[in-house]
């Protein structure tokens, strides 16, 4: 307000923020595909690629997880902001198996072609040994998907780390009233 009675209309702005529709989604990927893809990342908690624009070697983003005796798992990711086809999974599935990972995960505007959900199907799944589970060894996520609350399908964690220590109580504390 106070810009506009400082300069009139010619403060006239346009504040830009984090994406939170798909919509919103959509205009980023328009505008800007490289910020698109680091936004996305982040909302699967990957860690993105450190490398410059269109050196990636096919690789977006990384996943890390534990399965059985601490070893550590990879999940490579791709992420295409326009329209995608079934040979960007090709290449997908031919990067994680190249690097040796788990899992690969398209991320994408679009909705998955029939030709696309077959292509990811036959890559199989990954038998996580430690956590005796089943995850598709190559997914298809949307920002839909994505924005409705669905993740990665992978091995995971999800209780606390730390066993809670038990509570000590002195002998002190065991007879004498506090008041």
């Amino acid at each position: 307000m106070r810009l506009k009675d400082r300069f009139g209309d010619a403060a006239a702005f346009k504040v830009v923020g984090e994406p939170v529709s798909l919509d919103d989604a959509a205009e980023l990927a328009k505008s800007d595909p490289y910020q698109f893809q680091w936004w996305a990342l982040g909302l699967v908690g990957a860690r993105p690629v450190d490398e410059k624009k269109g050196a990636d070697k096919g690789i977006d983003g990384r996943v890390y997880f534990q399965d059985e005796k601490g070893a550590a798992k990879e999940i490579i990711l791709s992420v295409k902001a326009g329209k995608t086809q079934v040979s960007h999974l090709r290449d997908l599935r031919g990067v994680f198996e190249r690097e040796g990972a788990e899992i690969g995960v398209l991320i994408s505007m679009d909705e998955p072609t029939k030709p696309m959900r077959a292509e990811a199907a036959d890559a199989g799944i990954y038998s996580s040994p430690g956590w005796n589970s089943k995850h598709p060894r190559l997914q298809l996520l949307t920002i839909s998907d994505i924005l409705a609350g669905k993740g990665i399908d992978y091995p995971h964690q999800t209780a606390s780390t730390f066993k809670k220590a038990p509570k000590h109580e002195s002998e002190q504390a065991k007879s004498e009233p506090l008041f």
